[in-house]
């Protein structure tokens, strides 16, 4: 059966994104600062700019499914980056027929190109892009959540559920990407704390990285 996800516009605007993301990623990195010199997360965020920082297509898929599967009132995003796994998201709110997608991003280029591409695929009209600090911007979103993926900056996981903690209900699942990066460490240490109220799982992702599957329960 035909799906938002894989039906045009959002397949081939997906294909796009995927192509330019390889063809980026297959030329130079840039190294990383040392911990002492690293530089605000704005400024990461906008010297990031032009930087694609996709979520994989398989786990594109896994969230399409759930979001489809769990039917959320509401989903958040934490890390637009140019909206690859915003469209996933967005593609699964469309096709339940309920729900809304609120995304949140430091870097005003990539709200202005991801909210452009909504826009072109027929998916604004549930989609609010919020630019600023997540901490801050996710305070305007009532709840209940139902859906959370927690795909930016990697040492701000913990404090972006703690800060979203209260709205969301039992039954919530949290997305971590990225869960094989060392800075998710308190992150990871407090959904596997069965103290804090979350079961959770890993399972592996791209190359040598994992994403956390968690449930609020």
């Amino acid at each position: 059966m035909p799906t938002t996800l894989t039906t045009d516009p959002v397949a081939s605007t997906l294909r796009e994104l995927y192509a330019a993301s390889e063809l980026q990623r297959s030329g130079p990195r840039r190294p990383r600062p040392a911990e002492s010199e690293r530089p605000s997360a704005q400024e990461r965020a906008d010297a990031a700019s032009e930087a694609y920082m996709p979520i994989d297509p398989d786990a594109g898929q896994l969230l399409y499914s759930l979001i489809r599967a769990t039917r959320p009132e509401t989903v958040v995003e934490f890390g637009t980056s140019f909206g690859i796994s915003t469209l996933h998201l967005a593609a699964a709110v469309r096709d339940n027929g309920t729900g809304r997608v609120v995304t949140t991003e430091l870097n005003a280029h990539k709200v202005s190109t991801a909210t452009a591409t909504f826009d072109r695929v027929g998916l604004s009209d549930v989609v609010t892009v919020l630019q600023g600090d997540a901490l801050e911007t996710l305070d305007t979103v009532t709840g209940p959540i139902g859906f959370v993926l927690l795909d930016g900056w990697k040492e701000m996981y913990l404090p972006v559920l703690k800060a979203i903690e209260s709205r969301l209900p039992a039954g919530t699942l949290i997305a971590a990407d990225n869960a094989g990066h060392a800075e998710t460490g308190p992150y990871l240490d407090y959904v596997r704390d069965p103290a804090n109220g979350y079961t959770t799982t890993n399972f592996p992702s791209k190359e040598d990285d994992s994403m956390e599957l968690s449930c609020k329960v």
